[in-house]
């Protein structure tokens, strides 16, 4: 009678396995890159968002800004932004108003630096600029409009 193995022998899983580490080593570093840049486009379009809402709030609150609950509240922002912390796609959302109500700042600061590299904040001339502080904007774009 003959025998016959059946199955895989061990130095053969351990090369499959081997091949698996080293495609996953590949692999996920740019998944995480391709995630952060998501949540980037996707910070900078929710301030763009909240600028729409600011001024479509200043027209019918006779000349006043409002905070993100005053926004959620008039209709304007979605509920995501009634929470405490305002967070959505791995940044959360602030929006700072002046003392008289005729100015704001409204900023993006990422959650941690796997959920994004930059920060983002625009003020009434809605232009969205990176983070005036340094370690959240490129090297030299401190306070510069995003392209």
């Amino acid at each position: 009678m003959k025998k016959t193995n059946k199955g895989f022998s061990l130095l053969e899983l351990l090369i499959v396995v081997a091949i698996i580490l080293i495609i996953a080593t590949i692999a996920i570093p740019s998944l995480l890159r391709s995630r952060q840049a998501a949540n980037e486009s996707a910070a900078v379009a929710t301030l763009r968002t909240i600028n729409t809402a600011e001024v479509t709030y200043l027209s019918s609150s006779g000349g006043n800004y409002g905070t993100l609950a005053e926004l959620v509240s008039a209709g304007l922002l979605d509920s995501t932004f009634a929470l405490t912390p305002a967070r959505k796609s791995g940044y959360d959302y602030t929006i700072v108003l002046s003392g008289t109500l005729t100015d704001y700042t409204a900023e993006a600061a990422p959650v941690s630096s796997n959920t994004g590299r930059y920060g983002y904040y625009t003020v009434p001339d809605a232009v969205v600029r990176y983070s005036t502080v340094s370690t959240l904007a490129p090297t030299g774009k401190s306070g510069m409009a995003v392209q």
